[in-house]
């Protein structure tokens, strides 16, 4: 399914559970204003629309926050994307997009990503030679995870994610938002 049709859906969607015409929602470092009646996500720092595969990203996370289940809490357990249904087929995918664009800008200083606690919602995890936990969303941890090259390996990383992600997103979605996270480090 392409962006305008998957957009579509979502407003559609969205505008049978939202309990109000206009919402705001907060996604990294920014707080977006959506409008279902309008059909429209504009990002409240700038107030210019978001890009189409954001607004569908933000709108399929107020879906699920919306449904008769309520929201997903996480659990504290972190999966790898091969977990995920279809992870292991479209992981070299995910691999180009996220994993090795973390390792050309930080593989040969790692520590340099901890910098973006200064403009991002992140904690420190102790994992790995450098761990993260970026929260896109309040209640949607990911932890990036980097490993120094040393004498016999080269600079390593990794994304894991909260098991409950599968609720709140597809495979599709998660390697769009994690690639999002990746480009904004």
């Amino acid at each position: 399914m392409g962006y305008e049709q998957a957009l579509e859906k979502a407003w559609a969607e969205i505008s049978g559970l939202a309990p109000e015409k206009q919402l705001s929602l907060k996604f990294l470092n920014d707080n977006y204003s959506i409008n279902t009646e309008a059909r429209s996500v504009l990002s409240e720092s700038c107030n210019v629309p978001a890009k189409t595969y954001l607004s569908i990203l933000l709108l399929h996370y107020l879906i699920r926050k919306f449904r008769p289940k309520g929201p997903v809490k996480p659990t504290g357990e972190w999966i790898d994307f091969n977990q995920l249904e279809g992870g292991e087929e479209y992981y070299p995918t995910f691999k180009k997009r996220t994993i090795s664009h973390l390792l050309r800008k930080y593989g040969k200083a790692p520590e340099a990503i901890l910098k973006v606690s200064e403009r991002l919602p992140v904690k420190t995890a102790d994992k790995g030679d450098v761990g993260i936990v970026v929260y896109p969303f309040v209640d949607v941890p990911i932890l990036i995870t980097m490993w120094k090259a040393d004498d016999e390996f080269g600079p390593d990383a990794n994304i894991l994610f909260d098991r409950t992600i599968a609720d709140v997103f597809c495979t599709e979605d998660i390697v769009v938002l994690t690639e999002t996270i990746v480009h904004s480090l």
